[in-house]
C-alpha cells in the first residue's frame, strides 16, 4: 500500500478555489478541508485564464464562429472538459470577442536586404 504523502488518512477533502497572493492572477493557494483536518496547497492561476470561468473549469472549444454583423462580435461555445478541485462548473460556456476589422497578412521579408 502507499502511504499517504503527508501523512494524512483523509480521502475526502474539499477545495475552495486559488487564490493568488496579489492581483488576479500568478502564484497563490487553495484550503483544502476533510473532517477536522485543513491545508494549504500552493497553485498558480495562468494570466491568461478566463476569469469568467474560472480557473480550475476546463473546456474544449470550438472554432469561432462567423462575424455577427449586427453585433460585431464573434462567438464560440466550449464544452466541459475537467473540472479540478470539485469546482462548481458550467456543462457549457459560450464566449464572445470583437471581429477583426484587419486582414492579417504575412509580409515576406526582402532576400538580400542591404547587400549589393
Amino acid at each position: 500500500e502507499k502511504a499517504k504523502k503527508d501523512g494524512s488518512e483523509c480521502e475526502d477533502w474539499r477545495w475552495g478555489p486559488c487564490v493568488p497572493n496579489s492581483k488576479d492572477c500568478g502564484l497563490g493557494y487553495r484550503e483544502g478541508t476533510c473532517k477536522d483536518e485543513s491545508k494549504k496547497l500552493k497553485c498558480k492561476i495562468p494570466c491568461n485564464w478566463k476569469k469568467k470561468f474560472g480557473a480550475d473549469c476546463k473546456y474544449k472549444f470550438e472554432s469561432w464562429g462567423g462575424c455577427s454583423a449586427q453585433t460585431g462580435v464573434k462567438t464560440r461555445s466550449g464544452i466541459l472538459k475537467k473540472a479540478l478541485y470539485n469546482a462548481q462548473c458550467e456543462e457549457i460556456v459560450y464566449v464572445t470577442k470583437p471581429c477583426s476589422s484587419k486582414i492579417k497578412s504575412k509580409s515576406k521579408a526582402k532576400k538580400g536586404k542591404g547587400k549589393d
